[in-house]
């Protein structure tokens, strides 16, 4: 009997991890960044990505629903968020942020990569990993 309820816990804690995950990832966006936002958010553990964008930039459009998707897949793991530099310039130019979308990875506060143009999601997540 004591087997069986080991059983039935373990199972138990799995099936709740898993759910917690799923629910996890469903709630997971990229948070909106602004010049007064930016170094609390960066400063934080851990790693972030950072897509610097604007709403009139046709490549910016087209990455999007990848940035959205990596926040969901990689929930829990990594941060990401969006900056628009028409709307803050300071961020953008303290980083020397010259063409969008640029996309920069922060870990623990400090800037360690970035991927510049609307590259395939593969070239996205192969600048992560190196980092995770």
């Amino acid at each position: 009997m004591d087997e069986l309820a080991e059983i039935r816990a373990r199972k138990l804690a799995e099936l709740e991890a898993h759910a917690r995950d799923v629910k996890l990832r469903e709630n997971a966006a990229p948070v909106h960044l602004t010049d007064a936002s930016f170094g609390v958010n960066v400063s934080k553990p851990g790693v972030l990505i950072v897509d610097f964008w604007a709403a009139w930039c046709g490549p910016c459009l087209q990455i999007a629903p990848v940035i959205e998707q990596l926040a969901r897949d990689y929930a829990g793991r990594i941060r990401v968020g969006k900056l628009n530099v028409d709307e803050n310039p300071r961020t953008a130019a303290q980083f020397g942020v010259q063409s969008i979308p640029t996309l920069l990875i922060f870990r623990d506060g400090e800037l360690v990569d970035g991927v510049i143009g609307a590259v395939p999601r593969q070239e996205i997540e192969r600048a992560l990993h190196r980092w995770l």
